[in-house]
């Protein structure tokens, strides 16, 4: 491809996306919120914990075997260990994964991905239209803000 020319993707007229407050992002299913340093470091001064303290109390580290990872830990039922009858309780300090839901790559690579992620969502569709330069600096942040890795 030559320099200054762009390939045309799927969100090049925006997307709309409005939170509904339905906290699915946040509960219902197992995963990962891996956790950068400015994403720990953030954490960290909202519940006003030393890091080692914070990541005794809510995280969990994740072997992929020759290296680990540091996640959120998540509640019994799946849900967020943050996440509270009222919402998030670190809502300020929330993690870039958190903050940037859904623009992330696996939900917009492609138009698929984003209805299939409109089916657990019921605020895709609906709402601001985010425009291509608003998704693409989400999209910038999941590059900026890497994974604290453990060897």
């Amino acid at each position: 491809m030559k320099k200054g020319v762009s390939m045309s993707c799927f969100y090049e007229k925006g997307l709309q996306f409005e939170c509904t407050g339905c906290n699915y992002c946040c509960s219902c299913e197992p995963g990962y919120v891996f956790l950068s340093k400015e994403d720990l470091d953030r954490l960290c001064a909202c519940v006003g914990l030393q890091r080692e303290r914070f990541i005794d109390l809510y995280c969990r580290i994740i072997s992929f075997g020759t290296f680990s990872m540091i996640s959120l830990k998540e509640k019994d039922n799946f849900d967020c260990i943050f996440l509270t009858k009222k919402g998030c309780s670190v809502y300020e300090g929330r993690p870039h994964q958190c903050r940037t839901y859904p623009f992330w790559r696996s939900v917009v690579e492609n138009k698929d991905s984003w209805e299939k992620e409109g089916l657990s969502c019921p605020g895709i569709g609906k709402g601001k239209k985010y425009s291509k330069a608003e998704i693409e600096k989400f999209l910038s942040v999941e590059s900026d803000e890497v994974p604290i890795t453990i060897v």
